[in-house]
């Protein structure tokens, strides 16, 4: 795991953000800040998936300055209040590894479309790694973003019909209309 610099909110440094509370607006706004902190230190990270069990041990969800770590029950539910917004994905029956979507599918589609149609590149076949790791693509959001998630990005796209998959085994990548 990288190190991220990151600014934590106040709550971090507070050891009961590390134990879920019994107080139902209390613990509202707990996930709440849980599901804030996991988006942002995703996105500086470039973190799109997460593992519960190696994730405890990064400086996210463990605070060694105040001697404090989320569990990984705790860290299960909150990605399971991420995935109802569309912001995460459970990847395995046993909600060990997840996809993290700092923008949601359908917010990725839009901002990789955007950048097709503002790049000229509708009626061209590009591979996948050509879009997620491609010298034109370095400055953007999306550069970095794991094939297996690029393509569930890129069926949403498929099926507004602004762009056609292609699965051979001799090409895999997409055509964009």
């Amino acid at each position: 795991m990288a190190d991220v610099e990151v600014n934590w909110p106040w709550q971090y440094s507070f050891p009961p953000f590390f134990t879920l509370q019994p107080h139902p607006e209390t613990r509202s706004k707990q996930v709440s800040a849980w599901k804030t902190l996991i988006l942002e230190y995703c996105k500086k990270a470039k973190i799109y998936t997460l593992d519960v069990r190696e994730a405890s041990q990064w400086p996210l969800f463990n605070n060694a300055a105040i001697n404090r770590k989320l569990d990984s029950s705790v860290i299960i539910s909150i990605l399971s209040e991420l995935a109802k917004n569309g912001n995460a994905a459970a990847l395995d029956k046993g909600r060990n590894r997840w996809d993290i979507y700092w923008h949601t599918l359908e917010e990725w589609a839009s901002i990789i479309y955007s950048y097709i149609s503002d790049s000229g590149l509708q009626n061209t076949v590009l591979t996948f790694y050509e879009i997620s790791n491609g010298a034109d693509t370095e400055s953007q959001e999306f550069a970095g973003m794991p094939i297996e998630v690029l393509i569930k990005v890129l069926r949403l796209l498929e099926n507004d019909q602004k762009c056609e998959l292609i699965l051979s085994n001799d090409m895999q990548g997409v055509k964009f209309f």
